[in-house]
């Protein structure tokens, strides 16, 4: 490969909240016993270095000492629509559609805002990002989950009759969508958003679709954009994107929206500026600018190939080695979202207490309950294959099958 995805990165005290916090108590995993290194597989970012030409392009923009007041350039609304056309096949992306936000969930709470009044009901799938809970919940909305479920394979699925029957009893007129899923790692396919969005039409749902895993499938799967399988779709969908994820840049801030439906975009424009603190950084503007380049584009499809062998060897592991362990195997994201219920019923365990015996071995790893897994550990993968292997032996020798 041209890229190093193999050296094992040193991110103690470079404000990292996945490697600093550990320890430190709250949501953050135990600090692990005497003996063990922690391996951070908990906080959604990645233990991979960024493509060389965002560290080059922010240190190029950094050597003029003047970091005031701008605007946008041309080149980042045009890289935004080059990168959607070349990896979601877009097609009639302008400037005019895109706007920033400060982070995705900020981008969603101004689109809920437009869209609801506080204290109505917003449809979610569950398992749900806990990043959902809480921004919603926070700002005075209640969520009704329509739980996915898992077919005869084991993948995860909607329930169309479930999400029809809530909308109706709960009178509900807005979804939180996401695509592809977190936890649950499904990269949803073209019949199912279709049949999706014809259920929201029907029902007058306006949807906010979070969008930002879009670049991480794995291979042999790619993302169908929400707005793109109809035109009602297209005028109905609030979409919110960022490089953050696919390139590890979530500290410096650059979400953004695309909304195709004018009153839309006027509205979560107007909504999102209410706070005069909804501005991009001047660096973030250089470093998508240099993310979504041709480099980038070769340097994500090297991580899919990593992130695919990732998942290949851990799901292996899992089947042949942790009885009592059931996962989905994830068709996008880096994550896994692990069944433990078996395994806690036949050795007398409780979820907590199994997470504690990862963590005390230096697995870094997350109580799935806060997503609405209620004997489930969601696991971070993005790191280095060593580093994987080395939790998975741990989890191996000193958990699921010790002694």
């Amino acid at each position: 490969m041209k890229y190093d995805f193999t050296s094992v990165m040193d991110r103690s005290g470079r404000d990292a909240i996945a490697v600093d916090n550990i320890g430190l108590g709250g949501m953050a995993p135990g600090a692990p016993m005497e003996g063990f290194d922690a391996i951070p597989m908990w906080v959604a970012d990645m233990n991979f270095p960024t493509v060389p030409t965002v560290p080059a392009a922010i240190i190029e923009r950094a050597k003029h000492p003047a970091y005031g007041y701008f605007s946008p350039s041309d080149g980042y609304f045009d890289a935004i629509i080059r990168w959607h056309e070349t990896r979601n096949g877009a097609t009639g992306l302008s400037k005019e559609h895109i706007g920033h936000e400060n982070g995705v969930l900020g981008g969603v709470v101004s689109a809920v805002n437009v869209l609801c009044s506080r204290g109505d009901n917003i449809l979610l799938h569950s398992p749900t990002y806990i990043g959902f809970t809480n921004s919603l919940t926070n700002n005075g909305y209640r969520i009704v989950h329509s739980p996915l479920v898992q077919d005869e394979n084991g993948v995860w699925r909607m329930d169309f009759d479930d999400m029809e029957r809530k909308i109706l009893e709960k009178h509900i007129h807005t979804a939180v969508f996401c695509s592809p899923h977190n936890p649950c790692g499904r990269v949803w396919e073209r019949w199912e958003l279709e049949r999706a969005m014809d259920l929201f039409r029907r029902h007058d749902v306006y949807v906010v679709s979070d969008e930002i895993w879009s670049d991480l499938t794995l291979e042999g799967y790619s993302h169908i954009p929400t707005q793109s399988v109809s035109e009602d779709a297209r005028q109905r969908t609030i979409a919110v994107y960022a490089p953050s994820k696919t390139f590890n840049l979530a500290g410096l801030v650059g979400s953004y929206h695309i909304i195709y439906n004018q009153r839309l975009r006027d509205r979560v424009r107007k909504e999102s500026s209410l706070s005069h603190y909804n501005a991009m950084n001047v660096l973030s503007m250089h470093a998508l600018i240099a993310a979504y380049g041709s480099e980038g584009q070769a340097w994500l499809d090297e991580l899919r190939q990593v992130l695919t062998g990732n998942v290949d060897f851990a799901c292996g592991c899992i089947a042949q080695r942790f009885q009592g362990v059931a996962v989905s195997r994830p068709q996008g994201t880096y994550m896994l979202f692990l069944d433990c219920a078996q395994w806690c019923g036949a050795h007398g365990k409780t979820i907590g207490e199994l997470e504690k015996m990862g963590w005390d071995v230096g697995v870094a790893w997350q109580d799935g309950r806060m997503f609405h897994g209620p004997c489930h550990i969601r696991m971070n993968l993005a790191l280095p294959r060593s580093r994987v292997e080395e939790a998975f032996r741990r989890l191996d020798q000193h958990v699921f099958n010790a002694e």
